[in-house]
């Protein structure tokens, strides 16, 4: 199945939102959902989220991945014959689309940045161009579908206490064992947060 295809919601999504290929600074984080969240689509999950000037926020979740490998999803690539890259499942929405999570020195065409060198991108091209590459997958994370919220949706989310904000950074989006990266960033996140809670009840510093 040709690449285009798979690619091909995506590149509507950024058609669609003009401003989201156009952001000039990057300004992703991390959502990290709390115990308390039982959604199933996001019970115990990390999500590298955006937020456009114009619409809701949007992102991927980080820390699923599906029992399917690249090279069954791309079979036209001789390049991922024996790799045991994944697809991840990015979120419920839209998920017969993929969404690349890729780092590069330079952006990509038809690219959304997130992480000074990390950026969303759906450019056929040179989403093909990475795979001919010798290392085709370094620093490139396959998503089916993505997660999104109305505007003002995950801000009552995060009032009502669902979710827990957090730094971004690309070595957990591309080399941290996916099983690892909720239980220490709720750890983190927690911990955290019962110190600062610790020192206003003190009046420290």
């Amino acid at each position: 199945m040709r690449l285009l295809i798979h690619v091909c919601l995506f590149l509507a999504t950024l058609v669609s939102l003009p401003t989201l290929a156009a952001e000039p600074e990057a300004n992703a984080i991390f959502l990290v959902a709390s115990r308390e969240l039982n959604d199933p689509n996001f019970r115990q999950t990390v999500i590298l989220v955006t937020q456009p000037r114009r619409g809701g926020p949007w992102g991927v979740i980080i820390n699923r991945p599906l029992d399917r490998r690249l090279s069954e999803v791309f079979t036209d690539q001789e390049s991922l014959k024996g790799s045991k890259e994944v697809v991840f499942f990015g979120g419920p929405v839209e998920r017969e689309g993929l969404v690349f999570v890729v780092r590069s020195d330079s952006p990509p065409p038809r690219s959304v940045p997130l992480l000074g060198d990390v950026y969303f991108t759906g450019d056929v091209e040179w989403i093909e161009s990475r795979f001919q590459r010798s290392e085709p997958t370094r620093g490139m994370r396959v998503y089916a579908g993505h997660a999104g919220w109305a505007p003002g949706q995950l801000q009552s989310e995060l009032t009502r206490g669902g979710w827990h904000v957090y730094p971004a950074d690309a070595e957990t989006v591309f080399e941290k064992d996916p099983s690892r990266i909720w239980p220490e960033l709720i750890e983190q996140v927690t911990t955290k947060r019962t110190r600062y809670s610790a020192e206003s009840v003190s009046g420290s510093p």
